[in-house]
């Protein structure tokens, strides 16, 4: 007599992918309906019925006590960056999640395979609810391993790639297109650019934004020798402004990726006996309290509506939104003037 052959248990994930929600949204349905839509709802009591799911009592009534946390991996301090954009985007992800009844754990990972072990690890025990996401690079391999392992998550930031999950970003591309319209607007010409290595997607855009602002002008052909490249640092800023002034035709403006870079243009500027805004006007971009301080023109990202638009896009997610809508939303930044910029280009 042959041994009969047991069917293969049907997971919580095979339901997931077979309404096409998430994992947590199956669990809703579950556990706490009221959380989710009805046409939600219908599509997986139909997956279940189809796939003759059987949930574990046990499982399911651990996971009905709602941990009501968001993980978010913390970054390191890093030496000579001169303020960011995270404080600001930490207290905007709190403020919106304390409105939706959830609040922050914060972790570290070095590394994003370690990110994605320590945030399954965490939703598994239920430590919490979903994810989110920050400094989305290009082909980057968080989005593509949480939406296989069915963990609920939402983005700062868009990788390009045909994804279907919630994220928001700011558009780096109008942000320094606005700042050559500026440049060019007070007579500068000669604009230079300094920005990181090829290769990021963040750095890419900005780059990307300072060469159709200058197309849009005819003076891509006047900055070729203007566009140099290189790690974010203080001191990075001022050597490579040390070159642009070094140059046969200086420039009488820099723009740069970051108010770090900035800073260290300023830096260079001052070692020549050079005044910024009057001399040579320098902008910087995410508009840091260091911009603040040194009177530096900067492009301001509206991080706190990214952090409200994060988490409502989160919650979309673990009150059931189907991978149909689960769209991204671009963000425009506006440039704050300041006397780094603020004067005409000089007569040269």
């Amino acid at each position: 007599m042959q041994p009969r052959r047991e069917k293969p248990t049907v997971t919580v994930n095979d339901v997931a992918r077979a309404a096409g929600v998430s994992r947590q949204t199956v669990s809703n349905v579950l556990i706490a309906p009221d959380r989710v839509r009805p046409e939600t709802r219908e599509r997986v009591a139909q997956a279940i019925a189809e796939l003759g799911y059987r949930p574990n009592r046990v499982a399911q009534s651990l996971r009905a006590q709602a941990s009501r946390m968001i993980g978010y991996r913390v970054e390191p301090a890093k030496p000579q960056y001169l303020g960011s954009i995270h404080d600001r985007l930490l207290h905007a992800l709190a403020e919106a999640g304390r409105e939706q009844d959830h609040h922050l754990l914060l972790f570290t990972a070095d590394e994003p395979q370690e990110e994605i072990d320590t945030a399954l690890s965490l939703y598994r025990t239920g430590a919490i609810d979903g994810l989110v996401l920050y400094g989305i690079d290009t082909d980057d391999p968080r989005p593509p391993a949480l939406l296989r392992q069915g963990l609920p998550f939402a983005a700062f930031g868009q990788t390009g790639a045909d994804l279907h999950h919630p994220w928001i970003d700011v558009d780096n591309v109008a942000g320094t297109t606005l700042v050559v319209e500026h440049l060019v607007a007070r007579g500068h010409r000669r604009i230079a650019f300094i920005g990181w290595p090829e290769g990021g997607a963040v750095g890419d855009r900005r780059a990307e934004g300072f060469r159709r602002g200058l197309d849009k002008h005819g003076l891509l052909a006047e900055a070729q020798d203007l566009d140099l490249r290189g790690e974010d640092s203080l001191n990075n800023g001022a050597r490579l402004t040390t070159v642009l002034l070094d140059r046969p035709s200086p420039p009488t403006a820099i723009v740069t990726v970051t108010d770090t870079l900035a800073a260290g243009a300023v830096r260079a500027l001052h070692g020549r006996g050079l005044t910024p805004g009057v001399e040579v006007a320098v902008v910087g971009f995410d508009d840091t309290p260091t911009a603040t301080v040194l009177d530096l023109s900067s492009v301001r990202q509206p991080i706190e509506a990214v952090g409200h638009g994060v988490i409502d896009a989160l919650m979309t997610v673990l009150n059931g939104a189907s991978t149909e809508d689960r769209a991204g939303r671009l963000l425009v930044p506006d440039l704050v003037v300041r006397a780094s910029s603020a004067g005409l280009a000089p007569n040269r």
